[in-house]
This record gives C-alpha cells, sequence and structure tokens, in this order.
C-alpha cells in the first residue's frame, strides 16, 4: 500500500468517528424525549435500557474506530521507513 493510501484512510476513519459521535449525541437525545414522554413506568425503563445499550454500542465502534486510525499510522509509519 503507498503512504497516500494510509493518509486518505486515517482521514476517513477520523470523518467517521465524528459522525458516530454525533450519531451517539442524537441517539442519546432522542431516547431522553421518549423517556420524558413514556406512560408508564416499564416503558421508561425499557427506554433506558435502550439508551444504554446504544450508547455502549457507539462507544464500541468509536472504540474500533480509534484503533484502527492507530493501525494506519503504524502502517504509514512503516512505509515511510
Amino acid at each position: 500500500m503507498s503512504k497516500e493510501y494510509y493518509r486518505k484512510k486515517i482521514i476517513d476513519l477520523r470523518a467517521d468517528i465524528t459522525r458516530e459521535r454525533e450519531a451517539k449525541k442524537r441517539d442519546n437525545e432522542n431516547y431522553a424525549r421518549y423517556i420524558r414522554n413514556a406512560s408508564s413506568a416499564s416503558n421508561k425503563a425499557y427506554y433506558r435500557k435502550a439508551k444504554i445499550d446504544k450508547a455502549a454500542s457507539h462507544d464500541r465502534r468509536i472504540e474500533y474506530l480509534q484503533r484502527q486510525v492507530e493501525s494506519a499510522k503504524v502502517s504509514l509509519k512503516r512505509e515511510k521507513n
């Protein structure tokens, strides 16, 4: 692979991380609204659990993307040598 490939990959991964953080924020706002407007305690509990699960999913994806960025940086450094 070329240096340019890894540079582009790093830029794309950083953009993906930004999009994932925005999606997490948007989902948290939506679930907060669902919780506020829920009519029963069981619905509120369900939405709270769903909110936690979805946030954890976003966090895992962000961590994965960050690991990919680090891997691409190592590969780029190897290409430069």
